[in-house]
């Protein structure tokens, strides 16, 4: 595992922003291992992502936000820090499709997400075998019609009581109240199986087939209360002949929500994302 810190900063566009964050981690001893930034011309915004070795870092931690504070608010910046030492804690989601799922566990056990994930919620008991396999706690919580109040109430006690920071929505086919979704601000990945904003809602891939289309797509973004309309991580595409049925669709499109989904938990658990106004900044 790193030992590294992640300032992560938007404030509005001005000069001499990047050379006031290198000189203070300079004065401090700072090896910057990682520096990218980006303007938003059209917002006036300006967005930073700096990564370096806590390893001879004469500064502790715990004291960094008040000695930054004053640079902080000369630039009028939002900024938070992070430490790849401090592996955030992952809920996954997941109703009957499991795909999703199966991909995350996997790519967690073999060290490609460092991340600790510490329970699986299922609305459905058929995912309970990958928690055991992985040997991850299975909750299943089920969802009658008329109950949500309910089974989200049991949700979120276990979210609490595990300290979890980010919520996955594997395949998880339940929309989220709005008061679910504002506990957890940016901090809820979901994968729509179509690329967005085409073809939102219920069963994109039937449509797509109907319409005839070339391309099929997956997304990942952050959930909002505008169901499948927060902001786009990650996305991409597959290409469709005239010859591909409908379940050639839908298997060409489940390859695609692994991946698109995988590298949004891999970018958000590495602090790679800034969110501004509807969009995301992903820093390589």
């Amino acid at each position: 595992m790193k030992n590294t810190a992640v300032l992560l900063i938007t404030c509005p566009d001005r000069k001499g922003i990047v050379a006031a964050v290198a000189e203070f981690l300079y004065k401090h001893d700072a090896n910057i291992l990682h520096a990218d930034q980006h303007q938003d011309a059209e917002r006036g915004l300006f967005l930073m992502r700096v990564e370096w070795d806590l390893k001879g870092f004469a500064l502790d931690p715990a004291e960094f936000p008040r000695r930054f504070s004053p640079l902080a608010d000369r630039f009028e910046m939002r900024w938070r820090l992070e430490r790849s030492d401090h592996p955030l804690r992952v809920a996954l989601f997941v109703s009957k499709y499991d795909h999703c799922l199966m991909d995350l566990l996997y790519r967690h056990r073999t060290g490609e997400l460092p991340c600790h994930v510490p329970l699986i919620v299922g609305n459905h008991p058929d995912a309970e075998k990958w928690g055991t396999f992985y040997n991850v706690p299975f909750h299943f919580i089920p969802t009658p019609p008329g109950a949500k109040d309910e089974f989200e109430r049991k949700q979120l006690e276990l979210l609490a009581a595990e300290k979890i920071d980010l919520v996955v929505m594997a395949r998880y086919m339940q929309i989220l109240s709005a008061d679910f979704i504002r506990r957890y601000p940016h901090r809820i990945i979901n994968v729509h199986h179509s690329f967005l904003p085409a073809f939102v809602g219920a069963k994109p891939y039937h449509r797509a087939f109907e319409r005839g289309v070339k391309l099929i797509g997956a997304t990942s973004h952050y959930a909002t209360e505008d169901l499948d309309e927060g902001p786009i991580i990650e996305q991409d595409v597959v290409r469709i002949s005239h010859r591909d049925g409908l379940e050639d669709l839908l298997e060409k499109g489940r390859d695609l929500e692994k991946v698109v989904l995988s590298r949004a938990v891999r970018w958000h658990i590495d602090h790679r994302i800034l969110v501004y106004d509807r969009k995301t900044c992903i820093f390589d």
